[in-house]
């Protein structure tokens, strides 16, 4: 019994350590990704959100990058400058202005960057059994749930 303990909190304290390792390499990759075209860290990551989110205004990308509305313009005015997004009036109210990725931009000069890992974790996932994909897939939804919930804690 107390062998199958360690054992289990052995491996619990593994999975976490790669867990941050995970986190560091991704957080390296993204940077990456952003210096080759030329934007900061975060404003990549601000301006995948609005990829996949679509069109939001700019208090709603602060709310979710939880940046400072004066943080979010200097960003949105450094991503416009460069192509990335566009401002428009909202036409159901005209004193909203609404940020619109620019996908035609993103897709030439963002995306295919992602190719080859894109590639690389296809073909590790194939490796998997569909209970395997469905227990990761299941781990990383609660990942995310967790960290929502632990970076709204932080204010």
């Amino acid at each position: 019994m107390s062998s199958d303990r360690t054992e289990r909190s052995e491996l619990l304290s593994a999975n976490l350590q790669l867990g941050r390792e995970l986190s560091a390499r991704t957080l390296m990759f993204h940077a990456a990704i952003a210096e080759r075209v030329g934007l900061s860290a975060t404003e990549h990551k601000a301006l995948d959100l609005l990829g996949r989110s679509g069109p939001l205004t700019a208090g709603q990308l602060a709310e979710l990058t939880r940046l400072t509305t004066g943080a979010i313009t200097g960003l949105i005015d450094r991503l416009e400058k460069v192509g990335f997004v566009r401002r428009e009036r909202d036409p159901s109210d005209r004193r909203k202005v609404v940020i619109y990725p620019v996908m035609e931009k993103i897709e030439a000069e963002i995306a295919p960057l992602f190719a080859s890992m894109s590639q690389q974790m296809e073909k590790l996932l194939s490796d998997y059994s569909d209970e395997e994909l469905a227990i990761i897939q299941d781990f990383v939804t609660q990942s995310i749930a967790v960290l929502q919930e632990e970076t709204a804690k932080l204010g």
